[in-house]
């Protein structure tokens, strides 16, 4: 059994307008991606809106596409306006707004960035190539909205596709190539293979990613082994994707990351901190576990960029210590993303984490756990240099009086207790719990004979 807050996921429903399609096209991600809905006329007729939200999401359709295959649509419950998976899709009047002032058109300056048209090196190993503007969703947060406004020229090889594999043959410092759009899994299949195959072939790439969203909209497009074949015959591969809320983790989105597994490749997770969505210690937790529990290995957590129309998504950098706070520790290492803002004017994904160094001097650092133990760490094994002097807390561990400090009531030491009372250790031995309260400073701050960590 899991937890009430961390329930496997169910079969998701289906919107009625959909109730009677047959399997079959269901799971066609051909007749998903025809039946998309990609107007507000659409949205008027399948989900509650008042008049000046059907006016404003009228004319958002200028600035940017929609798109929501029946699938991903059918995840939203219609009787929660402020549902995470309606708030990532469908478009919203807060769209319009700019309190700030501070929101812009390209926040990551990609395109200064950009040496050929579509390519980005900004890393000094690394190239980001936009290989479509098309998505199988439109995100209302997406960071790169200016390149998917793009019309046409979906399907043949361009001039600027030619050159941006040019660029990368010709500067064998770049050994890590993320393909990216729009999303890549959009492509036909004579363009896919144009660029993974021409990267695969070049000796210097060691790494090729690919920067998608289908196993979280369209997962159906996974069951196609053409697609499966290519993808993991390049032997370079690996899958960045994108899951933001515990509800997109589904039995079909499931299926899909299994067969890219059985392909031999990784897939990672991008999430983005989203308020409304995911920014609580306990969605975060459930999406972190659901992607564990499908081997999904979750890679960062992006502060969401400064890009027009997204501003409505954006929370405090102290919201995202906070949720990271309540993961280290917490749950397994495997499931904590590194937590990232991607700096304005170029400047790449910066870590921001909740401080665990708390003091240092030439012998030791002084460093904190998830539970609130501070714990001496001497990092080199050299004597101590250190002038012991009477002094008490954290600089008591810093002079080698102390070893640690601990929290009252700590759980884990309850347990140590318990098991100390069932099972009493050896003769002679002693363990830091022990010896920890008798080391110190009295009332009169004289240094109790015998303390100390070591030489």
């Amino acid at each position: 059994p899991f937890p009430e807050d961390d329930e496997p996921p169910g079969q998701p429903r289906r919107h009625p307008i959909w109730a009677h399609v047959p399997d079959h096209q269901w799971n066609d991600w051909r007749w998903q991606a025809q039946n998309s809905i990609k107007t507000a006329r659409q949205l008027r007729d399948m989900l509650p809106f008042n008049e000046a939200e059907l006016r404003a999401i009228g004319e958002l359709e200028r600035d940017y596409k929609v798109a929501i295959p029946p699938y991903y649509f059918s995840l939203i419950d219609p009787t929660n306006p402020d549902d995470p998976i309606r708030a990532q899709s469908v478009p919203s009047p807060l769209e319009a707004e700019n309190p700030s002032g501070y929101e812009l058109e390209d926040p990551l300056e990609e395109d200064l960035d950009s040496p050929v048209p579509g390519l980005t090196h900004r890393y000094p190993d690394r190239a980001l190539l936009v290989s479509t503007h098309v998505c199988t969703m439109y995100c209302r947060f997406c960071t790169r909205k200016r390149a998917t406004m793009v019309h046409g020229g979906y399907d043949k090889i361009s001039g600027n596709d030619q050159r941006m594999i040019d660029y990368v043959r010709n500067h064998p410092e770049i050994r890590d190539v993320i393909l990216s759009g729009g999303d890549p899994l959009t492509l036909n299949m004579n363009k896919l293979a144009f660029f993974l195959e021409n990267l695969a072939a070049m000796p210097h790439v060691d790494v090729i990613r690919i920067g998608t969203r289908v196993p979280v909209t369209l997962p159906m497009r996974l069951r196609d082994t053409q697609l499966l074949d290519l993808i993991g015959s390049v032997g370079k591969v690996w899958i960045q994707t994108h899951f933001n809320h515990p509800r997109e983790i589904t039995p079909e989105s499931a299926r899909g990351v299994k067969a890219l597994l059985a392909q031999g490749v990784p897939v990672n997770n991008h999430s983005v901190l989203l308020k409304g969505v995911n920014d609580d210690l306990g969605t975060m937790r459930s999406l972190l576990r659901g992607l564990l529990r499908i081997k999904v290995r979750p890679y960062y957590l992006f502060h969401c960029d400064p890009v027009i129309g997204a501003g409505h998504f954006r929370t405090s950098v102290w919201k995202g210590m906070e949720i990271m706070e309540g993961l280290r520790g917490h749950m397994s290492g495997l499931a904590i993303p590194t937590y990232v803002v991607d700096s304005p004017h170029g400047g790449g994904k910066i870590p921001v984490m909740p401080n665990y160094l708390i003091s240092a001097s030439d012998d030791a650092v002084v460093l904190r756990n998830y539970e609130g133990m501070s714990v001496r760490y001497q990092a080199q094994d050299k004597p101590s240099t250190t002038k012991a002097t009477p002094t008490r807390g954290v600089s008591s561990l810093l002079h080698g009086y102390r070893s640690m400090l601990m929290p009252e009531n700590n759980e884990r030491m309850r347990r140590r207790a318990l098991r100390m009372v069932s099972d009493p250790p050896r003769p002679g031995y002693t363990t830091n719990e022990e010896s920890e309260p008798s080391c110190g400073f009295g009332a009169e701050g004289n240094g109790s004979p015998g303390c100390g960590t070591g030489p």
